[in-house]
């Protein structure tokens, strides 16, 4: 790489309300653009950033912004996506962190190497999809994980880590922990494993088999189904601030299920192999009387109680009002204590 692209482009007092879908307003002390591993590199040794607190920046999509930031903004946007091997049990898809996961997701199964459907829709970055070990309608990212590269931010090395090493669980990996603002990744390899099944245990997709008569889709008819039932329930962030599903389906045991159960039968709630049980956030929301409720100028979504979204204006503080009360209303009611998905800032 030249020495010009390898030069580092950086904004001061920058304004992040365009760089997090819930259009919070905060200012940066400097947000720097990085669109290779180089530039990351060079950064590392910079006399001024090199040193100073860092936060990783993707679409910002699992971020709510409650204050200004210190610390220097990492904007992610280092592209390119490729086939890097097929073999008899799998297609393994390499991205650049920077890449849309919708679009590569889309592109993917244009490409004929299907296995990403179900993910669709999801929004953010590629980057940022193994930080929350991204999830929908019965895949997780982990399922399709193979690797991923990154550039240690404190000493500057490349590294390489495998699924074990990211140390996944729902929602969850070691970049929100030991790896926490350490590490930023540069490229993600997915592996699509052949043959392909089509995965439909979730009650959505069920219905859509139902209702269509078609009990073996395609993995493009898999994808239009997910879109479709998103597209219905889920606001479009470029026209409502939000930032997806704002609280982690909680996982209780046996005990708990049947206690709820017995309460309220209609509950929705998805038995896992460990004896444990999923229960539906959304629900626990709806039924506490949260859906379309406003606090300031922050709300819940009419369509998906799940959902918080930006009336116009709203700063985080309003948006975490509303979230506070949402947790005690559900804790008082059902005694679970729901735990938000994104990032609080």
């Amino acid at each position: 790489m030249s020495a010009a692209r390898a030069e580092l482009q950086f904004e001061r007092r920058a304004n992040l309300r365009d760089c997090n879908t819930f259009g919070l307003p905060a200012l940066a002390s400097a947000l720097v653009h990085l669109r290779s591993e180089e530039q990351v590199k060079r950064l590392v040794d910079h006399p001024e950033f090199g040193p100073a607190p860092k936060l990783i920046l993707g679409g910002g999509s699992n971020l709510v912004l409650t204050r200004d930031v210190a610390a220097v903004v990492l904007k992610v946007e280092i592209m390119g996506r490729r086939l890097v091997a097929e073999t008899p049990e799998a297609w393994i898809v390499e991205a650049g962190a920077g890449e849309n996961w919708h679009e590569l997701v889309a592109w993917t199964l244009q490409q004929g190497w299907p296995g990403l459907e179900n993910l669709a829709l999801i929004p953010g970055l590629v980057g940022a999809a193994p930080v929350q070990n991204i999830g929908a309608y019965g895949v997780e990212l982990k399922d399709r994980f193979d690797s991923l590269d990154g550039v240690d931010l404190v000493t500057g090395r490349s590294v390489h880590l495998d699924a074990a090493q990211c140390a996944f669980g729902y929602r969850d990996s070691v970049f929100k922990h030991l790896l926490a603002g350490k590490t930023l990744i540069t490229r993600v390899r997915l592996r699509l494993p052949k043959p392909w099944m089509p995965v439909l245990g979730y009650l959505e997709l069920q219905r859509k088999v139902q209702d269509s008569g078609n009990a073996t889709p395609d993995a493009l008819t898999v994808f239009d189904w997910v879109c479709t039932i998103r597209r219905a329930k889920l606001p479009d962030p470029r026209h409502i601030g939000n930032a997806g599903s704002f609280f982690k389906n909680p996982v209780v045991s046996a005990e708990q299920c049947r206690d709820i159960i017995g309460r309220d039968p209609s509950v929705v709630h998805y038995p896992l192999p460990d004896g444990t049980a999923k229960l539906a956030a959304g629900w626990l929301i709806d039924a506490c009387g949260w859906k379309g409720k406003t606090v300031g100028r922050a709300g819940v979504y009419e369509r998906q109680a799940l959902v918080l979204v930006n009336r116009g204006g709203a700063i985080g503080a309003e948006v975490m009002t509303l979230a506070r009360a949402i947790q005690e209303s559900v804790y008082g009611r059902f005694g679970i204590r729901l735990e938000p998905e994104p990032v609080i800032l």
